[in-house]
């Protein structure tokens, strides 16, 4: 229940974000509106870490593979996405597009094992989920 709870709770700071960056950008330019976001959340980051977790810091360069370092570039290029995509298409299309992409890509990731997650058998339902989320898109642009 937490899970959810959390996972519906990100969604919603995700679209609120995607709002907020879009118009930061308007009066700066994307690249510098993303590094805004980008140190600010290091700032947040840093501030939690240290009143909460204390853990050493570079532990992270433990993880292997190496490639999964890349996160945060890869946050990067989330945050210049999803503002050039509310900017084109407005908060809630582009937010459906955005979520089809993470179930389609998530889903993928679970079938091939990619990454170190476990292989998840084809199941005909999920896939019937996506087809209907896929037509509930195209419904919502209509």
């Amino acid at each position: 229940m937490m899970g959810l709870l959390i996972a519906l709770i990100s969604g919603a700071l995700m679209s609120i974000q995607g709002v907020f960056n879009t118009q930061v950008t308007k009066a700066s330019g994307v690249w510098s509106a993303s590094a805004f976001v980008q140190f600010l959340a290091l700032i947040v980051c840093l501030g939690v870490w240290a009143c909460v977790e204390r853990s050493p810091l570079l532990n992270v360069f433990r993880v292997e593979p190496k490639y999964m370092l890349l996160g945060g570039a890869i946050g990067a290029l989330i945050t210049y996405t999803v503002i050039r995509s509310m900017a084109s298409l407005g908060p809630a299309r582009a937010a459906m597009f955005i979520v089809i992409s993470q179930l389609i890509v998530a889903y993928v990731i679970e079938l091939f094992g990619m990454f170190g997650v476990e292989k998840q058998p084809l199941e005909l339902r999920k896939v019937i989920g996506m087809v209907i989320a896929i037509v509930g898109v195209v419904i919502f642009k209509w």
